[in-house]
């Protein structure tokens, strides 16, 4: 039933607290990030030199754009990091294999440098520079991507953070001296250093602690949604009447090519984009905004992070807990198909009825991601005797999960959110098209809704399809109005 760091070491978790380090699962990454600016923002003198070191790799790399091509050999020494799994943080659902940062983050990175921000170091408007500005144009490249690449950038602290509680706190049977890769970069030889260090060692590889005061569970601070669309907000805080003004008749006309109706939120999100490749100055306007602003930043994320501590650790271990009394079954013979519907039943009655919805909401809007809730259930599938496979492809497309046990016993599991447009042709074909091609014996299906609008359109469509009744479809409300007060859920 080990699932967390404490659990896996037999730590207490208060002393993990004390360090200041998060208590991650060692069972598949948990969706929270390390945002730069909140190095940028800290008190703490460290942090603010974690931050000068990356702002000096950055201006680095701008010195090689503007000197001339970089080939390709070098674009990836120097810029297509691998993601340091060994920190449990992402978005993979099945353990801890993320993607890194292939060619692509690598050249919108390094064109970004080279062209639309020559001034990157150097900036007059913001009171300093920021890895986040260089994300800020191009779609694509988002939390996730900073994230990795402040994770690298900051690799060697990480590793001295997490030695120190080894040292201190784990025996010597639970740590290993090793020499890890990408930890110190040379500027006289232009070139990745390894160091040694004495970090904790688990089912043959390392793990990496990281504090809880730089993580964040949703967008960084600094983001392009933010950027655009709050985008006409930007102007009024331009000092200089000029620009303001040009700025302000560039987006109109723009827009202006829509007299007939009110221009679409993707239009002016559009329009907003063209404004500021025209105004390049208007990303320092956004972004000093953002450093006035910046305590607001370290407060938010703290309840962001306090509340996946609440959702992913204290509920899904108290969920587990109960699942181990209460269904001792799973071990004499009961099959995949109930054992996948049973544990798909608690999951729901946490989300509806303990006050697990709050995992799928910020301030008045729904998070509306799939990946949340497949992490959810697979943290409840620890303790099983089944196989648990997510993303499985078996020739016809990934299935969100295959249960298995031995050829004969399987059972694919897919969850989907009411808002996808592909729901109908999903419940009609997937599930099934998975099912033969896994010779899954049955299919279930769990579908999460976030208001009364999108039940209305779950249930429609489950009644065009003669579905209503179906035992293999669980609908799960995630609604927040219709929920006791916090302090009954």
């Amino acid at each position: 039933m080990a699932t967390f760091f404490s659990e896996n070491f037999g730590v207490d978790p208060a002393v993990l607290e004390k360090h200041g380090a998060f208590n991650i699962s060692l069972v598949t990454d948990l969706p929270l990030f390390i945002d730069p600016f909140l190095l940028f923002n800290s008190k703490k003198q460290q942090y603010q030199e974690l931050h000068e070191r990356i702002i000096r790799y950055l201006v680095f790399l701008k010195g090689k754009a503007t000197s001339g091509t970089i080939n390709a050999a070098l674009l990836k020494a120097w810029y297509c990091f691998p993601e340091v799994k060994q920190t449990w943080l992402g978005f993979s659902v099945d353990g801890n294999a993320g993607t890194g940062l292939g060619p692509d983050f690598a050249h919108a990175l390094h064109q970004n440098l080279h062209k639309l921000f020559p001034t990157f170091g150097k900036e007059q408007i913001t009171r300093g520079s920021h890895l986040e500005k260089l994300c800020l144009i191009r779609e694509g490249v988002g939390r996730d991507n900073i994230s990795d690449f402040t994770t690298n950038l900051i690799k060697g602290f990480l590793c001295e953070f997490t030695q120190k509680f080894a040292l201190n706190c784990l025996n010597e049977n639970q740590r290993r001296a090793i020499s890890v890769p990408g930890t110190t970069f040379n500027y006289e030889t232009e070139v990745w250093a390894s160091e040694r260090y004495t970090l904790p060692w688990i089912n043959g590889d390392y793990v990496l602690l990281t504090p809880k005061d730089l993580l964040t569970r949703d967008d960084n601070w600094i983001n392009r949604d933010d950027l655009i669309d709050g985008f006409e907000e930007i102007p009024s805080a331009i000092p200089d009447d000029e620009l303001r003004a040009q700025v302000s008749n560039y987006f109109e006309r723009v827009l202006a090519r829509r007299k007939d109706q009110e221009p679409s939120k993707k239009e002016r999100g559009e329009a907003a984009v063209k404004t500021i490749f025209e105004f390049p100055d208007l990303i320092d306007y956004y972004i000093r905004y953002k450093e006035e602003h910046g305590d607001e930043a370290a407060s938010l994320s703290s309840k962001k992070v306090s509340f996946a501590e609440w959702m992913f650790i204290q509920q899904l271990t108290n969920l587990q807990s109960t699942l181990n009394k209460e269904t001792a079954f799973y071990k004499t013979g009961i099959g995949t198909y109930k054992e996948a519907h049973t544990r798909l039943a608690y999951l729901k009655d946490v989300i509806e009825n303990k006050g697990g919805y709050r995992a799928f909401w910020s301030g008045a809007g729904p998070i509306a991601r799939e990946q949340d809730l497949q992490i959810m259930y697979r943290l409840v599938w620890i303790g099983t005797p089944s196989d648990v496979s997510t993303e499985v492809n078996d020739g016809r497309g990934p299935a969100d999960f295959k249960i298995s046990r031995g050829a004969k016993d399987k059972t694919i599991v897919e969850l989907k959110l009411a808002k996808n447009t592909q729901l109908r042709r999903n419940l009609q074909r997937q599930a099934e098209t998975y099912q033969k091609a896994s010779d899954a014996k049955r299919a279930i299906k769990g579908i999460l809704f976030f208001n009364a609008q999108e039940r209305v359109r779950v249930t429609k469509i489950l009644k065009e399809l003669e579905l209503t009744n179906s035992p293999d479809i669980v609908l799960i409300d995630a609604r927040k109005d219709n929920k006791p007060s916090g302090s009954k859920a």
